[in-house]
């Protein structure tokens, strides 16, 4: 991991601290963390810096300057990050800066469509911030999430991709175009849109867990991980992430304990072996979550035997949750069809029930959820999209020939 270069002053109770802690790690940006509340020096900082105000997250950069309590559009700004679209109306809004927007927007480039990408975390998605991926063909040794997710990025802007950090409010049909409005009041039209949001890993929903998300219970151990060095950490879940996740914490923690409610894990068969032979993890099956406790930070998880009906506490520095997937469609709500479960409704050719609009990725219904399944859907998408737009074209033609027609047949 690159050295940091940027420190933050805050505690782990502030919401603006762990919103501010997310950004950077979704950016891969290396930063230091100072808790005030257990920092006496740090503290008499922040109030030196705020005419004696306690005002977190206060963050110093390497160039000496502030930022004090910025929001992510802030932080964007200050990190070089496009947060204005340079072009009011664009061929194709991509929302999603994953393996399938991407590359989506690759394809469509190549195609001479021009294509704006809107993200509001990382470049990259959940595979840019995972350690590393070792089931993508082409990369027999493995490669790096974050170097995948740079190597992306890189390859769309080659073919003039516009990547956009910013958050979407709201999609809407107008006449011909489709009207993409941002968190920073710009509104983009275009003539179609690909939705390729991606998904987040689920929570638990048990007692303490909102209090303790980012200060002790956390979903990403590239980004969380360095900083329970030493320390004894617990994993959640029994997939593919769960296990991968686990041995690439063992880099950094003392110990690793894996949590499943299953009785035996369900991740793959390499990713086992790799588990059942790693001196510093162990299993705990058929257990489950019952509540976080702490004072300001977690200090106590309890688990419940599902056989025995046994509780028991355990008292780890942290807690990584891998338990499945939700899609990031809450903004799509009642704006076009989606499932039981908040995931993209799509036909044959990926588009939706709003004309113009298409998914792709792991927030379309039916999708594996797989990274090189995503990076397909969205050459797929793509090839969908061309021929909509073609179809644009065509009509539009006809009917500029059928008024030159009329016009020639007026006296």
């Amino acid at each position: 991991m690159q050295p940091s270069t940027i420190t933050m002053y805050g505690t782990t109770w502030c919401q603006d601290c762990k919103r501010a802690k997310k950004f950077f790690g979704e950016h891969r940006i290396p930063y230091d963390f100072i808790d005030v509340d257990h920092d006496l020096d740090g503290l008499r900082l922040v109030e030196k810096t705020n005419a004696g105000k306690r005002i977190i997250p206060s963050i110093f950069f390497q160039d000496g300057t502030v930022l004090i309590e910025p929001s992510n559009a802030d932080l964007a700004a200050k990190l070089g990050l496009q947060t204005r679209p340079d072009c009011p109306f664009y061929d194709l809004v991509v929302v999603g800066g994953g393996p399938a927007g991407l590359t989506a927007a690759i394809y469509a480039a190549r195609e001479g469509i021009d294509t704006l990408v809107v993200e509001r975390g990382g470049i990259g998605g959940q595979a840019g911030v995972t350690e590393r991926l070792d089931n993508y063909p082409g990369f027999p040794e493995g490669v790096g999430g974050a170097e995948f997710a740079d190597r992306l990025a890189t390859q769309a802007r080659r073919f003039g991709v516009e990547l956009l950090s910013a958050d979407v409010r709201s999609l809407e049909v107008d006449g011909q175009y489709r009207v993409v409005r941002l968190a920073t009041g710009d509104e983009v039209r275009s003539y179609a849109v690909l939705l390729a949001p991606g998904s987040t890993y689920r929570r638990l929903d048990v007692p303490g867990e909102e209090d303790f998300i980012g200060a002790g219970v956390h979903f990403c151990a590239t980004c969380d991980g360095p900083f329970y060095r030493g320390h004894e950490v617990l994993v959640v879940g029994g997939g593919n992430s769960a296990t991968e996740e686990a041995i690439f914490l063992t880099k950094f923690a003392r110990h690793v304990t894996i949590v499943t409610r299953d009785a035996h894990l369900t991740s793959s068969e390499v990713a086992q072996e790799d588990v059942r032979h790693h001196p510093q993890i162990d299993v705990r099956y058929r257990a489950t979550v019952q509540e976080f406790r702490g004072n300001g930070k977690l200090e106590t998880v309890v688990l419940r035997d599902l056989d025995t009906g046994d509780i028991e506490e355990l008292h780890p520095a942290a807690v990584f949750l891998f338990i499945g997937l939700q899609p990031n469609t809450g903004l799509l709500g009642g704006m076009l069809a989606l499932n039981e479960a908040g995931f993209i409704l799509t036909g044959p050719t990926l588009e939706t029930n709003m004309p113009g609009v298409f998914a792709a990725g792991d927030a379309r219904a039916g999708s594996t959820k797989q990274l090189v399944s995503a990076a397909g859907e969205g050459a797929t998408a793509a090839l969908m999209i061309r021929e909509y737009l073609r179809g644009i074209k065509e009509a539009r033609s006809a009917a500029q020939e059928l008024e030159r027609d009329v016009a020639r047949m007026m006296p």
